[in-house]
C-alpha cells in the first residue's frame, strides 16, 4: 500500500491541498516542474506564482469574493494565511506583494515534515495511490495528452491574459490622482482620468493596434472575467466607459468635475514602487502597448517594467467528470483541483485545493466524503463544476448567483449579509467538526 497522497502542481491550488493533507498527519510528494521547466506565464521558480494580478478581490464579506477568503481563513487556510501576511494597500480588496507571497508559501512547504518537494515534471498520472492533478491552466503538453486518455473528453481551451506593470516614480502624478471610487478606502488607486477627445483618440489607437498571433488552437475563446482590454473595446466606443474605465464614483481634483473615462492602476508590491494597470489585461505587441498605453494622461513618460502577456489557459469538462469533492467520477482516489476544473480566479483556486486536499484524505482513511453546502460559497462552486451545466461549460468565479437563494424580499445588501451569515455559520460548524485538527 503506498503510504502517501500525490500532488502534481505547486500553485495556489496544490499548495494548499498538499498543506491541508500534510497538517492532518499524511505524507505528500509534491510536483512542480520548475525550474525544469517553465509554463509560458511563469518565470520564478517559486512555488504559489501569481501572474494576471496582484489582487485576491474584495475583502468584504458582502462580496461572494470577500465571503470565500473569510470561509478559507475559518478553515485556516495556507494560502489565505500567507497572503494576509503580505498583503499591499489596495482599498477594500486583498492584494499581496507577489514575490514576498511566493517565498512565503515555499518556506511553509518546504519546512512541513509531511511535505517531500519533487522539482520533476511529471508526464503521467500515477496509476496508483491518490493522486490530486493541480497544474493549473497551463498544463504541460504531456500530461495534458495523459489527462485526456483518462477523462475520455476533449478539453476546453479559452485565452487568459496578463495587465502591464509600471513604475511608480514614472506616473505624472500631476495628471493623475490618488482616490478610492466614491470616497471609500485609503485612496489606495491611482487614476489617470480622461476628458472625451483624449478617450476617442485612444481609443482608435486602441482597435487598431497589432496585436501578438496565438498558435497552436483553433478555438480562440476569450474568457468573460480576463478579457484583452482591446478585445472588450471592439465591442463598442462606449465598453470601457462602462467597463474598466467605468468614471462614476470619482471627482478630478484639477477640474472639480467627473471625467469622462478613468484608468486605474493598483499598487503591485509592498513597498509601492511597482503599479498595474486595472483591467488592461492585453495581447497587443509589446511596441504598440508602450505606444497606446503612453496615451493614457498621466502615463505619458510610464516605465513599463512588464508588458502585457496572452497565454493558453486549458480545463477540463468537469459537470461531465467530477464530483462535489473534485475527483474523478470513474475513479475516485484521483482529483483534480485549480482553475483546470474551471474554477476561475486565484481564491476560487485556493478553495478548490482546500477541498480536494482534505478529501483526498478521506479516501485515504476510508472514510466518507465531505460535501460542502451549496450555502458556503466554496461549496456553491464545488456544485458548480461537478453539476451538469445548460450549454457549453464555461469557468465561474466566486458570486452571490450561485449560491441558493435567500427567500423572501431583501435588499441587495440585506441578502448579501444573508448570504455571508448562513455561510459562516455553516462553515463554523463544519470546522468544529470533522475538519478540526
Amino acid at each position: 500500500m503506498i503510504d502517501y497522497i500525490t500532488v502534481i502542481g505547486g500553485g495556489l491550488a496544490g499548495c494548499e491541498a498538499a498543506w491541508q493533507i500534510a497538517q492532518r498527519g499524511i505524507k505528500v510528494k509534491l510536483y512542480e516542474m520548475k525550474p525544469e521547466k517553465y509554463s509560458p506565464a511563469h518565470s520564478s521558480s517559486g512555488l504559489a506564482e501569481i501572474v494576471c494580478s496582484n489582487s485576491f478581490k474584495s475583502s468584504s464579506l458582502e462580496n461572494a469574493a470577500g465571503l470565500l477568503k473569510e470561509e478559507l481563513r475559518t478553515l485556516n487556510s495556507l494560502i489565505i494565511a500567507c497572503a494576509d501576511k503580505t498583503k499591499v494597500p489596495a482599498g477594500q480588496a486583498l492584494a499581496v506583494d507577489r514575490e514576498k507571497f511566493s517565498e512565503f508559501v515555499t518556506k511553509e512547504i518546504e519546512a512541513h515534515p509531511n511535505i517531500e518537494l519533487i522539482r520533476n515534471e511529471v508526464e503521467q498520472t500515477p496509476d496508483e495511490g491518490i493522486v490530486i492533478i493541480s497544474t493549473g491552466p497551463l498544463t504541460s503538453e504531456g500530461l495534458s495528452e495523459d489527462i485526456k486518455k483518462i477523462i475520455g473528453n476533449d478539453y476546453l481551451h479559452f485565452y487568459d491574459a496578463a495587465a502591464p506593470v509600471v513604475s511608480y516614480d514614472s506616473i505624472d502624478m500631476e495628471k493623475a490622482f490618488r482616490a478610492d471610487r466614491y470616497g471609500k478606502g485609503d485612496s489606495d488607486y491611482v487614476n489617470c482620468p480622461m476628458e472625451i477627445d483624449q478617450y476617442e483618440k485612444f481609443y482608435t489607437e486602441l482597435i487598431n493596434a497589432e496585436t501578438i498571433e496565438i498558435h497552436g488552437f483553433e478555438d480562440k475563446k476569450v474568457f468573460e472575467g480576463c478579457m484583452p482590454i482591446e478585445v472588450m473595446a471592439k465591442r463598442g466606443i462606449q465598453t470601457l466607459t462602462f467597463g474598466p474605465m467605468k468614471p462614476v464614483g470619482f471627482t478630478n481634483p484639477k477640474t472639480g468635475k467627473q471625467p469622462y473615462a478613468v484608468v486605474q492602476l493598483r499598487q503591485d508590491n509592498i513597498e509601492g514602487t511597482l503599479f498595474n494597470i486595472v483591467g488592461f489585461q492585453t495581447n497587443l505587441k509589446w511596441g504598440d502597448q508602450k505606444r497606446v498605453f503612453s496615451m493614457i494622461p498621466g502615463l505619458g513618460n510610464a516605465d513599463f517594467l512588464r508588458y502585457g502577456v496572452m497565454h493558453r489557459n486549458t480545463y477540463i469538462n468537469s459537470p461531465q467528470v467530477l464530483t462535489p469533492t473534485y475527483s474523478l467520477k470513474s475513479r475516485s482516489g484521483l482529483f483534480f483541483a485549480g482553475q483546470i476544473t474551471g474554477v476561475e480566479g486565484y481564491v476560487e483556486s485556493v478553495s478548490s485545493g482546500f477541498i480536494a486536499g482534505i478529501n483526498a484524505v478521506q479516501v485515504f482513511l476510508n472514510r466518507e466524503p465531505i460535501i460542502f453546502s451549496r450555502e458556503t460559497v466554496m461549496g456553491a462552486l464545488a456544485a458548480y463544476v461537478s453539476s451538469n451545466s445548460l450549454g457549453t461549460f464555461q469557468p465561474m468565479n466566486a458570486n452571490f448567483g450561485i449560491l441558493p437563494p435567500a427567500g423572501g424580499k431583501m435588499k441587495k445588501d440585506e441578502r448579501n449579509k444573508f448570504y455571508a451569515n448562513r455561510s459562516l455559520e455553516s462553515i463554523t460548524q463544519l470546522n468544529k467538526g470533522i475538519l478540526i485538527f
